[in-house]
């Protein structure tokens, strides 16, 4: 009897195996879309453009004590405040609006 109810509960539970798949995965099976990963080839050849560029302005040169600093200044809360630039005009205008 044992090994009828080994055989019946390893026949169920593939039973609930296979349960968990549809037909319309059975069917793409071996199936790739070709769009698939294109955004990933996309972006790698944005890399590979001009690996060495070559630019007008060359980047300025950075300090390790400078940022050594600002990270100080960060963890001390006295955090230098940016200069606030407004984004928007405000004109006072001559319109009358009257009738």
């Amino acid at each position: 009897m044992t090994i009828k109810r080994k055989t019946l509960s390893i026949l169920a539970l593939s039973c609930a195996a296979t349960a968990c798949t549809s037909v319309a995965d059975k069917e793409l099976v071996g199936y790739q879309d070709p769009g698939f990963g294109e955004a990933n080839r996309a972006t790698f050849a944005a890399m590979v453009i001009n690996p060495d560029p070559q630019y007008d302005n060359p980047i300025p040169p950075t300090s390790a004590e400078h940022a050594a600093q600002a990270i100080d200044r960060y963890r001390n809360d006295a955090v230098k405040q940016p200069e606030r630039i407004d984004t928007q005009e405000s004109s006072s205008g001559g319109n009358g609006g009257g009738n």
